[in-house]
């Protein structure tokens, strides 16, 4: 038996030293992009396309969120209508809609989209996708309404629409679905499969550059064309984080992303534009690279995000921050979180009695008895404040927010702290006259209630104001909740391991996401309408921004840090999920 046992270990010895030996002589299979000819803007990459549609279409999220008030605002957007125009366009070129079922049976594992004009959405489709599959399609069984062409060996098939003046195109090459708004792109990829030397998107610098930058690709990977892009009037128009002028420093970029069952995890790259000579112009309407962070303010802002507490709903830490800049987060958040300019008809009523107008209910809380409460601040605070800022140079700046219930559960108050990191330690005395100095105005026409007291760690004003200050060294704390401070204050000794960073930031949306509902249903209630008749209008925060919170109420929380690496800026995204 023994003998029976030893020959079956050889064997299976053998066939493992022969499978090795074929997966050797069988050359790997090539990229897709080499098929893609150059000209492209954007180029996205899936490894398992049909996976991931698979995955969203069977996903809780997806079928919350197409009933929920965000989908409702969205498929009312300009952005929803254009893009609906241009599927009617492709409905009527093809003769057949771009609807799930069709994006479902033409998606395959490997596959690349190249899009090559954002206005008129031409692009190119290829995946990899078994012949007999191919042949299965919806495409493939109305190609005799197509007219036959040839390019590289294959036949292709094309149809236009004389109305909107739109052409589709596909083609079946091996193993190989093609599909294109544009019969050049088809006919150009069908002649690189053939083995053409025209150009390909892989010879562009963008997407050289962008590639080599980055690590190993992800399961999803997407390649953009900065210079391109970013002065498109389209993309310009209808990029929803609206930062074109952020954008403007880079030449390109590059985002990986990689999944889990806990984690969603995006590597970017963003390549920054090479400054021109003395004797070179920039190009209109491209900017120069922004001078990075010094080295000290990176290691400061890796250092000073151990403060941050275990509890906190959101927090931003910046290397190298403006004087300026700190001036106004110690304002908006904690000085002077409530002013700014409002509009005289929020703070009284006109009257107009020539007019027969009598008002409305909501003006029953309105005093008229007295004049609104005139809230300013005196310009030498200000500049007190701003003068022990400006003479002390700034490492790195943290901002820390937290919400909580009070006790009967009514009213949701926010909580806020500041830390700043200077290059030299801190004088107490000075910034602490400085922010008494900065607050007194709106407190008091004396000395009542601006005394800073110890208590504890930290130190507290004496008067209904809530504000506590800690001065360690070079650290610098503020905040309007001394549980927060103190909190901050005992992660002094905490250690956490991050490489210099430029920015940091994290949102605790597991923690956050009732609050958030609770208070933003509060602040729209004066707007909803009480006409049941009337065409419902979702409310921006509880109903729009809400929705949408709770179709991603399983993304416990959100992280990015961004590095400087020379010429690249390396940005990494997590969002964790609770199932």
């Amino acid at each position: 038996m023994k003998y029976v046992t030893v020959f079956l270990l050889v064997a299976l010895a053998c066939a493992g030293i022969g499978w090795a030996a074929f997966q050797a002589a069988v050359p790997p299979e090539p990229p897709i992009s080499k098929y893609v000819p150059a000209g492209a803007l954007l180029y996205l990459e899936g490894k398992n396309l049909s996976g991931l549609l698979a995955d969203w279409n069977k996903s809780a999220q997806k079928q919350q969120w197409v009933t929920s008030d965000n989908y409702e605002i969205f498929s009312r957007s300009r952005l929803f209508l254009r893009l609906k125009g241009a599927g009617d366009q492709f409905a009527a070129a093809a003769g057949l809609p771009p609807d799930m079922d069709l994006l479902s049976q033409v998606a395959g594992s490997r596959s690349v989209l190249a899009l090559y004009d954002i206005g008129k959405l031409q692009f190119l489709y290829i995946t990899r996708l078994p012949t007999a599959n191919a042949m299965q399609t919806v495409l493939w069984q109305t190609r005799a309404k197509f007219e036959t062409r040839s390019a590289g060996g294959v036949n292709f098939y094309l149809r236009r629409d004389p109305g909107s003046e739109r052409e589709v195109a596909f083609a079946i090459s091996g193993d190989y679905l093609l599909l294109a708004t544009r019969e050049d792109l088809l006919a150009g990829a069908l002649q690189l499969m053939a083995g053409s030397k025209d150009r390909t998107v892989e010879q562009e610098p963008w997407w050289l550059e962008s590639v080599a930058a980055a690590g190993p690709a992800g399961d999803l990977r997407m390649v953009l064309d900065l210079d391109k892009l970013v002065p498109s009037p389209h993309f310009r128009t209808y990029w929803v984080q609206q930062n074109i002028t952020d954008l403007k420093p880079y030449s390109a970029g590059i985002s990986d992303l990689y999944r889990s069952s806990q984690q969603y995890r995006e590597e970017r790259v963003l390549l920054k534009r090479t400054p021109p000579t003395e004797a070179s112009v920039a190009p209109p309407g491209r900017g120069l690279v922004t001078p990075a962070p010094s080295a000290g303010g990176a290691e400061a802002t890796g250092d000073l995000i151990r403060l941050v507490p275990d509890g906190a709903g959101i927090y931003e830490a910046k290397a190298s921050p403006s004087a300026d800049s700190c001036l106004s987060l110690l304002e908006t958040k904690l000085l002077a979180p409530h002013l700014g300019p409002v509009p005289p008809s929020q703070i009284t009523p006109a009257v107009q009695l020539s007019s027969g107008e009598t008002g409305a209910a909501s003006d029953l809380e309105t005093r008229i008895d007295r004049p609104p409460v005139q809230r300013s601040t005196i310009p030498q605070s200000v500049s007190a404040l701003k003068e022990v800022l400006d003479k002390t140079p700034i490492l790195s700046s943290l901002q820390v927010q937290s919400t909580e219930r009070d006790k009967a559960g009514v009213f949701v108050r926010i909580h806020s702290a500041v830390a700043l990191v200077a290059a030299s330690d801190w004088d107490k005395p000075g910034i602490e006259s400085a922010l008494v100095d900065f607050v007194r105005p709106d407190l008091t026409a004396s000395q009542l209630g601006v005394a800073w007291h110890p208590k504890g760690n930290h130190d507290e004003l004496d008067g209904l104001w809530p504000l506590a200050t800690v001065v360690r060294g070079k650290y610098l704390l503020v905040a309007d909740d001394p549980g927060m401070i103190e909190a901050m204050l005992s992660n002094f000794g905490r250690k956490v391991e991050l490489p210099p960073t430029t920015f940091v930031a994290g949102f605790n949306h597991e923690r956050e996401r009732a609050n958030f509902a609770h208070l933003s249903g509060v602040i729209d209630w004066p707007g909803r309408s009480i006409d049941s008749s009337a065409e419902r209008q979702p409310q921006f925060f509880s109903g729009n921004v809400g929705s949408l919170s709770s179709t991603l109420a399983a993304v416990s929380a959100a992280n990015i840090t961004v590095r400087a690496d020379g010429a690249k800026v390396l940005q990494t995204v997590t969002y964790q999920w609770t199932q």
